[in-house]
């Protein structure tokens, strides 16, 4: 019977689940990051992690504590080395697993695992020291920079209002200037018309 085994047997022999977990840490090490399926991610995350958390005291004993888990110099030297100085803040959560959908074939789900303190992808530091900065004393100094920039505008559309009624105020002038003009046209018509009419009253007089 398996009463109170609740972790995931993965379909291995206790031997094969062991080995198939030690390389997956060791490959987790060197990497910072691995893709797999999420049942062998979750059941790598309970193994790996306490071998981080003892690698923030780089002691001998430590280190013979994570050798029998890691079986690898390499792992175990790269372990204390890079991963535990990196980490040595962090209270825990050492891994992060995204899925990544299915695989093709079975249809297994997969998902990437990493640490956290390793990413090159997102969640920089570098992101959050601009919006600080932003939300700081660099508030003030664009505030100032602002306003001349919008008075700016508002000082050439007053000088460019006077401007646009001269313009209006041109084709006026020209049309009051127009009128005597065509005044005078009209009076010189009506003289000539009534000067035929004067010379041609006599020579029907004489006719008649």
């Amino acid at each position: 019977m398996r009463h109170g085994k609740k972790f995931n047997h993965l379909g291995r022999k206790t031997a094969h689940r062991k080995a198939m977990l030690t390389n997956m840490s060791c490959s987790l090490i060197e990497h910072k990051r691995i893709t797999t399926t999420v049942a062998k991610a979750k059941a790598l995350k309970k193994y790996v992690e306490p071998l981080v958390n003892r690698s923030k005291d780089d002691s001998t004993h430590n280190r013979r504590v994570c050798f029998r888990y890691l079986a690898s110099k390499d792992a175990v030297t790269e372990l204390f080395r890079e991963v535990g100085p990196k980490v040595a803040n962090r209270e825990g959560g050492y891994t992060r697993v995204i899925r990544t959908g299915n695989r093709l074939g079975d249809n297994a789900e997969m998902c990437m695992i990493e640490l956290v303190d390793f990413n090159e992808i997102y969640g920089k530091d570098e992101k959050k020291k601009t919006r600080r900065s932003r939300r700081g004393g660099a508030t003030p100094v664009s505030k100032t920079e602002s306003t001349p920039v919008a008075e700016a505008p508002a000082a050439e559309e007053v000088a460019e209002a006077p401007a646009a009624e001269e313009v209006v105020e041109a084709p006026a002038a020209e049309e009051v200037a127009e009128t005597p003009a065509a005044a005078e046209v009209a009076e010189d018509v009506t003289e000539s018309s009534n000067d035929e009419t004067e010379t041609d009253s006599p020579e029907e007089k004489k006719e008649n």
